[in-house]
């Protein structure tokens, strides 16, 4: 029997949130397994996308008539601004009648507007996790997440995720080894490495306390200096247990974790730049290879080998970049 997907769309609808699993489904449809596309929106007919692309032949909720797997698109306006009640009444109408319901990226946001989301995990891109947990309490965000399940509900993370997404479909439709030709066939990961960090280079919120970001500043433009509790208490002026209650205050963790968390920033982005495993451990602050190998499969469930390999600018590895004179006074060399 052909399995009917309706994909949710709207005018500002991101492209790739489509046509990524679009293709997926496509590719299944080759290997003989039957799926059938529609898409839907709020009046039918034709939706400019975010790249000002049209997706035409769009139809109505009323008009899609049997859906199996409804997916939700995302879209930059869902975060920006509320969710308008044409799209929530044409998702409302979409999941009601669908066995299984899943949403690309910022499409969360309209299943969590909706409540079906609530006291379930769920995930969204890492940059919008945040605002999905404070604006929708009673979701349980999982912002490294690429995909996650809970019941007939299925959500991912930003974007290509929904790749990642409709993989996991085909699999649990039609078992591994059809999920993994459709893979093999678009050469991307049957099932990605790591969670959303591992794209990510971690922020730090501007903390309020004029003496915090003033030390904030300070790590953040040589994270390879010392930058030990005592060390940074000194710096600031006062003792480490009023610096730990000023960490845990404004940022909600301890200063080794924020140092620690910065120099994996740090190493991320040397990596991606090029620089050897070696370079990114020594420059960072993290020191070794072990720690840095430590620290990545802590963090973001990947070696740096792996995630250099993966990542990282091909022809533009470095060696070695110039040390500051306060990293140098720092370690004493």
């Amino acid at each position: 029997m052909t399995h009917r997907v309706g994909f949710v769309v709207f005018d500002g609808v991101t492209m790739l949130d489509v046509s990524g699993p679009a293709e997926v489904l496509h590719q299944a449809r080759r290997l003989g397994h039957p799926y059938d596309l529609v898409l839907i929106s709020a009046c039918g007919g034709e939706v400019r996308t975010s790249t000002g692309m049209p997706l035409g032949g769009t139809v109505t909720a009323a008009e899609a008539g049997r859906i199996d797997t409804a997916l939700v698109a995302g879209g930059d306006r869902l975060t920006e601004q509320p969710v308008d009640a044409e799209l929530l009444a044409t998702t409302r109408t979409v999941a009601a009648r669908a066995t299984r319901v899943a949403s690309v990226c910022t499409g969360a946001f309209v299943l969590a507007e909706l409540g079906l989301l609530d006291g379930r995990r769920a995930t969204t891109h890492w940059r919008h996790a945040d605002t999905l947990a404070r604006r929708h309490p009673w979701v349980r965000v999982e912002p490294d997440a690429i995909h996650v399940r809970d019941g007939r509900f299925v959500t991912s993370a930003g974007i290509s995720a929904g790749i990642d997404l409709t993989l996991a479909l085909v699999e649990d439709d039609h078992g591994a080894d059809a999920a993994r030709r459709i893979a093999r066939e678009l050469v991307v990961f049957l099932q990605r490495p790591g969670g959303q960090s591992q794209f990510t280079t971690a922020t730090t919120p501007p903390a309020r306390n004029d003496l915090l970001r003033t030390l904030i500043n300070s790590v953040l433009a040589d994270p390879a200096a010392d930058h030990g509790l005592p060390s940074m208490a000194r710096a600031a002026a006062v003792s480490p247990r009023h610096l730990t209650r000023l960490f845990h205050t404004e940022l909600g963790t301890t200063p080794a974790r924020w140092v620690e968390r910065v120099r994996l920033d740090r190493a991320q982005q040397l990596l991606l730049d090029g620089h050897s495993v070696t370079s990114a451990a020594r420059h960072s602050g993290l020191g070794s290879d072990e720690t840095l190998r430590r620290v990545f499969v802590r963090h973001l469930g990947i070696t740096p080998t792996a995630y250099r390999q993966r990542f990282a600018t091909t022809g533009t590895a470095r060696t070695a970049i110039p040390e500051s004179k306060e990293a140098v006074e720092h370690r004493g060399v």
